[in-house]
């Protein structure tokens, strides 16, 4: 898969992914004017090119509370996301080329405001996407939110991955409708369940599987049984 291409969508302005993306924006805005007056701490899993959050904070009245840091792998991603920061003048929004599944980036700005978990949960296994539900127990801070998405094709993961956050302390504030083309959420994390803690080293949330190996082999599961 070509990841910076990829984005290239995003430039398609009624495209499927334009407007998740909007709708992520959204979110993130919420979540900004939301919360309590002073420092906030974003965190961006599998950030690609970053411009959910680059692009909001760059005219937010928040801006210059927000410390955030933003890890992807693909380092042509990571080259548009820095540059993008920098001509917004986003000194304390810092890009790092790395494999954003490992908790070890985090450790110094958990728990945060915002983790955002975009373009994640549809290119991973099940239980990897509980996995990373369960760190986000410590990834976020009570009272902070969550952002995340998934696709809604077959089998629809969105009521699931619904339920997983909501298991584990997480109130649900937004979800997209079921027919808008893609599935976005927000969740808050209340810590009702007492699952927040320490995020510790060495850990690893997920295997980055791709969302075109998992439909190919579920087609080929099809087949097989057929």
């Amino acid at each position: 898969m070509d990841w910076q291409a990829w984005h290239d969508t995003y430039d398609v302005p009624d495209s499927w992914m334009a407007r998740r993306l909007r709708a992520v924006q959204d979110r993130i805005r919420e979540a900004l004017d939301t919360a309590p007056p002073g420092p906030l701490r974003v965190v961006s899993v599998c950030a690609g090119q970053g411009r959910d959050l680059v692009d909001v904070l760059a005219d937010h009245p928040r801006r210059d509370d927000v410390a955030a840091r933003l890890v992807e792998l693909d380092p042509g991603n990571t080259a548009f996301a820095g540059e993008s920061a920098r001509e917004a003048g986003l000194i304390q929004v810092e890009v790092v080329t790395g494999d954003a599944s490992l908790t070890d980036h985090y450790l110094d700005l958990a728990p945060a405001d915002l983790v955002l978990v975009c373009g994640v949960f549809g290119n991973i296994v099940d239980a990897d996407i509980e996995r990373t539900i369960d760190t986000c127990t410590r990834l976020c801070r009570t009272g902070g939110t969550v952002v995340w998405t998934r696709n809604r094709h077959a089998p629809d993961r969105v009521p699931l991955v619904c339920d997983w956050f909501e298991e584990r302390g997480f109130e649900r504030l937004w979800l997209s409708d079921p027919d808008a083309g893609f599935g976005v959420g927000a969740h808050r994390f209340t810590d009702e369940m007492g699952e927040g803690g320490e995020l510790t080293s060495g850990q690893r949330m997920f295997e980055f599987v791709g969302y075109d190996v998992l439909k190919a082999a579920r087609v080929g599961g099809r087949a097989a049984g057929s």
